[in-house]
């Protein structure tokens, strides 16, 4: 079955317009509700969401859907993506849900589901729920007697404040240490400040204003260039950028210098081996990490798997071949042993221990490789099959030849956007950057 409303990481589009509307919202909540409604006890269903305003049309429409089918609603407000599918397993729920479109800024808006488990849905889950919104579940709506209910948890916040402290070390603290945080002005402005200042340290906080549109907009871990100069600015020790929904993050070292995905997971890969507590052999990464950090782990004896783009694909590779550590350079870390998907706050919490227990500056424990020169460029297109055309063909075999065994080319399409994604990574960096010129040129010309 060809999926219409699934892409890379749940349902995502411009926000009340297909297919982020509140009829499709409806139609997911009600489907959903039916797929997770196993056994005769009252089910549940978490619902968190970032700032964005629709979010107030598209949390209504789901917690209708879900009532109708006889499920129980927990409106949790404003939490971070991590946050949802940790309350999902804590609350025994049947199900979770986040409304948020992640990075994206305030125009768009999306769903993503979690099974009971707190993990993503598999394809296949996501295809049957697909199914049951194609085919309509009118005949099998609940009876007045069996609706559910929508309640509000009070106290949402509190439990996940402790839960990401209980993720740092016991007896450390973060006295000393002066950390610029930037919430995006998204889904953590209230919890990630809170969490750090209880731990210790001297918080300065930056995006924690949202006002339903300034979500993600030139703030956040997409454009961290404001939280750095708050760093020099504020003469911080360390600066950490959260996206709008907090499951990504990247670092600043105390001079604004960024660190991104793949420094903190080999980062956080050599902590975890020299106290034997890094499983599989090495971490789990996507297509897009960097050769550089491939080279770094070969050369500490350990290895890295990819997985095609997407965090639920490096949770689901984790999961079945025994890893605890894999991400993504965009900066998704997952850490198995604390949560079962990405989660910015716990990431820059180990990242933290590593720089407390080392008493060392950032730039000195932060920066583990020298990555190779990396070019990414993106281009939208209408659709259809560009990739598969002749030109297109043509140019991509020119450059993977030009690259040779000493750089990588990549070539996707968006599975969140309507754009193409062109990466490419060597040892020459002007070589690299003409590689992807040119393959952008002719996808241009025949894009549409």
């Amino acid at each position: 079955m060809t999926r219409r409303y699934f892409g890379t990481d749940g349902i995502r589009g411009r926000a009340n317009a297909e297919p982020m509307t509140a009829e499709t919202a409806l139609r997911v909540g009600m489907a959903a509700g039916l797929h997770f409604t196993r056994g005769e006890h009252r089910h549940h269903v978490v619902i968190g969401k970032d700032t964005r305003l629709s979010g107030y049309m598209i949390e209504p429409a789901l917690t209708a859907g879900f009532i109708s089918m006889g499920m129980n609603v927990i409106l949790v407000g404003p939490m971070p993506t991590p946050a949802v599918a940790m309350l999902t397993r804590s609350l025994r729920a049947d199900l979770g849900v986040m409304i948020s479109a992640s990075h994206n800024l305030f125009e768009d808006n999306g769903i993503k589901l979690f099974g009971p488990d707190g993990y993503k849905l598999s394809d296949d889950v996501e295809i049957e729920i697909e199914s049951l919104m194609a085919g309509g579940v009118s005949g099998q709506l609940s009876a007045p007697k069996d609706l559910g209910r929508a309640v509000r948890l009070e106290d949402a916040h509190g439990r996940y404040i402790e839960f990401a402290k209980n993720t740092f070390p016991k007896g450390m603290t973060l006295g000393d240490i002066k950390i610029v945080i930037d919430c995006a002005h998204g889904a953590a402005y209230k919890v990630a400040p809170t969490v750090l200042w209880e731990l210790g340290a001297e918080v300065i906080r930056v995006g924690v204003e949202p006002d339903g549109f300034n979500i993600n907009r030139d703030c956040g871990s997409t454009a961290p260039e404001h939280m750095c100069e708050a760093v020099r600015r504020e003469g911080a020790d360390i600066g950490i950028a959260v996206d709008g929904d907090a499951d990504r993050v990247v670092i600043a070292d105390e001079t604004g210098a960024l660190l991104d995905g793949d420094q903190l997971m080999a980062l956080i890969a050599e902590h975890l081996r020299k106290r034997e507590r890094l499983s599989g052999g090495g971490l789990v990464a996507t297509q897009m990490s960097n050769l550089g950090l491939e080279r770094h782990l070969q050369s500490r004896g350990l290895h890295l798997v990819r997985t095609q783009v997407g965090d639920r694909y490096v949770v689901e590779h984790m999961r079945s071949h025994g890893y605890n550590l894999g991400g993504e350079q965009s900066g998704h870390i997952i850490l198995s042993d604390h949560a079962t998907t990405g989660d910015g706050l716990v990431a820059a919490l180990q990242v933290l221990a590593v720089v407390a227990e080392a008493g060392r500056p950032v730039s000195d424990v932060g920066r583990c490789f020298e990555p190779l020169p990396q070019a990414l460029r993106s281009i939208g297109y209408n659709g259809g099959t560009v990739l598969d055309l002749g030109p297109v063909r043509e140019a991509i075999e020119a450059g993977e030849a030009a690259l040779g065994q000493s750089g990588r080319l990549l070539i996707r399409k968006s599975g969140t956007e309507p754009k193409v994604r062109v990466m490419a990574e060597g040892d020459d960096e002007t070589l690299v950057a003409r590689v992807v010129d040119d393959i952008v040129a002719v996808i241009a010309r025949h894009a549409g």
